[in-house]
C-alpha cells in the first residue's frame, strides 16, 4: 500500500478509555505507544497516549482510527478534536501532498525523521484543516 487517509482523534487524559472502546465496537487490533515511552518515563503524563492505532488485518480491511491525548502545553478543545492523517511508505507522493497542505499555511512540526524512524510533520492548511503527514522509515536500532 502507497498512503492511507485516516482519522486522527484527540482526547483529553482518556485515549486508552476511548481506543479500547473503539476497539469493541469496530474489532481489529489496537496498538498504543504512550508519552513515557519516547519521553521521560517519569514525567506526570508518562502513562498518557502519544499515538494509538486500531487496525483491521490487510485480509479484513475495515476502519482504520488513530487517536493520542493532548500532549501538555497544547489545547484541547472538545469538538474540533480531529486531524487527518495520511501515513504510508510512498515517499514522494506523501512529500508532494506535504508541500501542497503546508504551502500557505501554518508548520507546526516540521516534515522530518523522528525518534521512533519515522519521517513525520504537522501542518495546518490555508483552510484551516490540520494535517498530519507520516512516511514510513526504519525503526531506531
Amino acid at each position: 500500500m502507497a498512503y492511507k487517509l485516516n482519522p486522527y482523534l484527540s482526547f483529553k487524559d482518556n485515549a486508552r478509555q476511548a481506543m479500547e472502546f473503539y476497539q469493541g465496537v469496530f474489532g481489529g487490533t489496537l496498538e498504543v505507544n504512550t508519552f513515557g515511552e519516547y519521553g521521560d518515563p517519569d514525567a506526570p503524563e508518562a502513562n498518557l497516549i502519544m499515538h494509538s492505532l486500531l487496525d483491521h488485518d490487510v485480509s479484513d480491511p475495515g476502519i482504520t482510527l488513530m487517536g493520542a491525548d493532548t500532549p501538555p502545553g497544547m489545547d484541547y478543545d472538545s469538538g474540533t478534536n480531529i486531524t487527518c492523517s495520511l501515513s504510508g511508505d510512498d515517499d514522494d507522493l506523501l512529500r508532494g501532498w506535504w508541500d501542497k497542505l503546508s504551502s500557505g499555511g501554518t508548520v507546526s512540526v516540521p516534515l522530518e525523521k523522528q525518534m521512533w524512524g519515522d519521517t513525520f510533520g504537522m501542518c495546518t492548511d490555508q483552510f484551516g484543516i490540520p494535517w498530519m503527514v507520516n512516511i514510513a522509515g526504519s525503526p531506531p536500532a
